[in-house]
């Protein structure tokens, strides 16, 4: 564990020292791309506000993830059962997916209002597809001698999803948040930047690119956004540590 910590900062470093580096070797634009240390210092300048709009885009993140998973397990239970309704569903998941919901950005805050519920929401719709489908695999891949053993002895449909299959679903739900983590991050970000509400790291960037002087603070919400990334698949490894802990992925190896 101790390794890959210092791996990790050893490689944000080397990454973040390159980056400086380049900006300042080429001299840069500004208007083009800022330094990390510029962007940085300038969010540890203004701490305060960009940790409030920090705890406001988490929740969106935070809450629209929630939904998705719910929405996900119920459907992906329905679809694992019946080859026919994945063959159904399958298609209009793969349009949410692929659809580029940028466009569409405005529109729905236009219909749902300012506030979270248009956030929450988009963040629910866009990560959805990946949960059904790793759902769906998942609780195909349980062991069948267990489900047979399961059948023997009359246990209810309940039983076996609950023992059996959603446990095999776990590791390919981790492996979608991983994915989802990001994707949540930016969908609530870019529908911040389009909400009637000045709430959130979506806001700031967007008052930011509004302005021409306004570079310093755009690259201190990416630089914001960043953190939270880290952060958030910093939570998501630790809470699969206790949640897998019987599972192979999870025994320590030689290296």
């Amino acid at each position: 564990m101790t390794k890959r910590v210092v791996a990790t900062v050893v490689g944000i470093t080397l990454f973040l020292a390159a980056w400086e580096l380049f900006v300042r070797a080429f001299h840069v634009r500004k208007f083009v791309l800022r330094a990390p240390s510029t962007a940085l210092a300038h969010l540890w300048k203004f701490r305060g506000d960009f940790a409030s709009a920090a705890l406001v885009t988490i929740q969106h993140a935070a809450f629209g993830l929630a939904c998705a998973l719910v929405v996900s397990l119920v459907l992906g239970a329905a679809l694992s059962a019946s080859r026919f309704a994945e063959w159904a569903v399958q298609p209009v998941l793969t349009l949410v997916q692929v659809v580029p919901w940028v466009a569409y950005v405005s529109s729905v805050v236009l219909w749902l209002g300012a506030g979270d519920r248009p956030a929450i929401f988009m963040v629910a719709l866009a990560c959805t597809p990946a949960y059904v489908f790793a759902t769906v695999d998942g609780m195909r891949s349980a062991d069948p001698a267990t489900i047979e053993l399961l059948a023997s002895v009359d246990a209810s449909r309940w039983e076996v999803l609950w023992r059996v299959r959603l446990p095999s679903a776990a590791p390919a739900l981790f492996t979608a948040s991983r994915f989802n983590m990001g994707f949540a991050l930016a969908v609530a970000y870019f529908v911040e930047g389009a909400n009637f509400s000045d709430e959130g790291i979506g806001s700031i960037g967007r008052r930011a690119a509004s302005q021409s002087s306004g570079a310093d603070a755009l690259w201190a919400s990416v630089f914001a956004m960043a953190i939270l990334g880290f952060m958030g698949l910093i939570a998501l490894s630790l809470l699969e540590r206790v949640v897998l802990r019987w599972h192979v992925s999870q025994r320590p190896t030689a290296n």
